[in-house]
């Protein structure tokens, strides 16, 4: 399986990563400010509740006074700010919320639209399942931190604010001792952030490589099963999960000792300094009931909001270790190769040209070696060569996967790199040995996201001959193509790709073994669409069937990544080299008879 991709950007501190968390906000200003504001109103009046009942038990219920209309002014006032408390507090969590949902639907649409952009090399050394893990799981946590975390620290810090205020109006010396309580909860949190920080990479990390083993379990089930591997996945699979058990069951171990049971051993701290300053105060004088009741409340509801921060941590640890990850991928360098420079050339011939280039895939191992030729339009070069050639490493970097480093490659003249995508991808065709389908019909198959007209993708698929059995569908160019067409079989699905291709009527067709997974009577009806579709074009294919690329004008035969037989069919097998000894394999007497012949038996 391949590693885990890089899983954090070194220079993402907490506090950057926070501060791009918060950047994401700055869209929503407004909506912001009026959720602030819904904050403040709902948390003033949550406040002033304890203080309304101070008034009431210290001026009527402790001396026994009791006029009805001063009490049912202060009753009103009661249920009138509870009442403003849950309204304005249930609409400000609301925003927050809406806010939330849309920042985080940016975030996943920014992650997305990167991964479209990276390049190859990214892919190569990335598991899927492990990207995907990034992409839904980490994006789910971070939204945990806009819905949850975010407005939870702002109102209980809001809310703890008041606290502290009615507290100084109602008694500026206990609310000063109250006040050593703060260092002791700050403390707390400190050291909870750091401990747990660490456990929640491991977590997420150990995720990633369940998702990455279960999609590759999920993509070689048929191998698995053929193979009888289930025994070893299972294995594999349960290490794994039973490593992201243990990590849990340290942030489970360290939640249960640091956040409520801390944070209560805080709270009756707090109650005993409260009660002794009381205690001590009634000694030499009249204690305010009222007071003291409102200090106790206050005291309540302080904590209430700190046990809510203190668990939220949890949370906005989980969500800071998954944004360093979501940042990390929208930080990768490794993006796919693009247009250079201002100028715009259009490909019109299609003449391919290759001049010395040399490429490696890790900097380190050269796959390819002064790799030099010319295809000139409307020929066939095709390139042969045991598997690790270099065969496919020649089409990656045709096609721009890989950027070109040593050497140069060349269309109609001008170098690959000044060509635009559009004009790059529209004019140069790909059919892969095993064509991708999408979910959708066959005619969105065809066309894709290309402007091209109904009648269009008919001609396409007819002149590939795919309209032969696209007709005797139930649905015809309306028919549901499943997961990766799963329900054609692998001729009907090349062809598909065909007709895809040839909408676009490329000027260069690159042609990677197209008829490697079909059978002989399926293949011949795609060689006779192939030999429609290289007339007039230039095409490169690689070839693993010999037989199938004998008409070709230029035969590139590869071994270790150089070019060390070309020629024709006839000719190489004349010299009797590496070229012979591979047709000698596949065709036996034939290639002795073909060379003896001159190649014309």
């Amino acid at each position: 399986m391949r590693a885990e991709l890089n899983p954090i950007n070194e220079n993402l501190t907490e506090k950057h990563v926070v501060r791009r968390l918060m950047h994401y906000l700055v869209p929503f200003k407004s909506s912001l400010t009026a959720a602030f504001t819904l904050l403040l109103i709902g948390t003033a009046a949550d406040v002033l509740g304890p203080i309304v009942m101070k008034i009431f038990i210290d001026n009527y219920l402790a001396p026994r006074y009791f006029p009805w209309q001063p009490l049912t002014f202060l009753g009103a006032g009661f249920v009138g700010l509870f009442a403003i408390s849950a309204l304005f507090n249930y609409l400000q969590v609301l925003m927050f919320q809406k806010i939330a949902l849309n920042v985080v639907q940016k975030i996943r649409v920014d992650v997305f639209s990167k991964v479209q952009h990276l390049g190859l090399t990214f892919f190569d050394r990335t598991p899927g399942g492990s990207l995907v893990s990034r992409i839904t799981n980490d994006t789910e946590t971070i939204k945990d931190l806009y819905v949850s975390v975010l407005s939870t620290f702002v109102s209980s810090g809001i809310m703890m604010l008041g606290i502290f205020t009615g507290m100084f109006i109602l008694d500026v010396r206990l609310a000063l001792i109250c006040l050593i309580l703060m260092p002791f909860l700050l403390g707390l949190m400190w050291l909870y952030g750091r401990l747990s920080a660490k456990i929640y990479r491991v977590t997420r990390v150990k995720l990633s490589q369940l998702n990455a083993k279960l999609n590759e379990s999920l993509q070689g089930m048929a191998m698995i099963q053929a193979m009888r591997q289930q025994k070893r996945m299972r294995r594999e699979f349960g290490k794994i999960n039973d490593e992201h058990r243990t990590a849990m069951l340290k942030s489970v171990r360290l939640n249960s000792l640091m956040l409520r049971s801390a944070v209560y051993s805080v709270y009756l701290l707090g109650l005993i300094m409260i009660l002794s300053f009381f205690g001590i105060q009634s000694i030499g004088g009249v204690v305010q009931i009222g007071v003291l009741y409102a200090f106790v409340n206050y005291l309540d509801r302080f904590f209430d909001p700190v046990n809510q921060i203190m668990q939220q941590l949890t949370l906005y640890q989980q969500a800071v270790v998954s944004a360093e990850r979501v940042f990390g991928l929208l930080d990768d360098p490794r993006m796919a190769p693009v247009q250079q420079g201002e100028k715009d050339p259009q490909i019109e011939e299609g003449r391919v040209e290759f001049k010395n280039v040399t490429f490696s895939y890790d900097g380190k191992t050269d796959v390819l070696k002064n790799i030099s030729f010319t295809a000139n339009p409307g020929e066939t070069v095709a390139l042969v060569g045991h598997t690790g050639s270099g065969k496919s490493s020649i089409i990656n970097l045709l096609m721009r996967f890989y950027p070109v480093v040593h050497g140069s490659i060349l269309i109609d003249g001008k170098p690959l790199t000044q060509y635009s995508d559009q004009q790059l991808r529209s004019r140069v065709g790909l059919v892969l040995q095993d064509p991708f389908m999408f979910v959708g019909t066959v005619a969105e198959n065809i066309r894709l996201s290309h402007p091209v007209p109904d009648a269009s993708v008919r001609d396409a698929a007819r002149f590939v001959q795919a309209d032969r059995f696209i007709e005797k569908l139930p649905h015809r160019y309306q028919e549901r193509v499943g997961e990766r067409g799963t329900t054609f079989s692998s001729g009907q699905r090349q062809l598909i790709s065909f007709a895809r291709t040839m909408t676009l009527e490329p000027k260069v067709l690159v042609l990677d073994e197209a008829t490697a997974n079909v059978d002989t009577e399926t293949e011949e009806a795609i060689q006779r669409a192939l030999q429609r579709m290289r007339e007039g074009r230039t095409t490169i294919a690689i070839a693993h069937r010999l037989s199938t690329i004998q008409d070709a004008d230029q035969i590139l035969v590869l071994h270790r990544g150089e070019i060390v037989e070309r020629g024709t069919h006839q000719s190489l097998l004349r010299k009797k080299g590496l070229y012979f000894n591979m047709y000698q394999l596949q065709h036996g007497k034939l290639a002795e008879n073909e060379a003896a012949a001159g190649g014309k038996v």
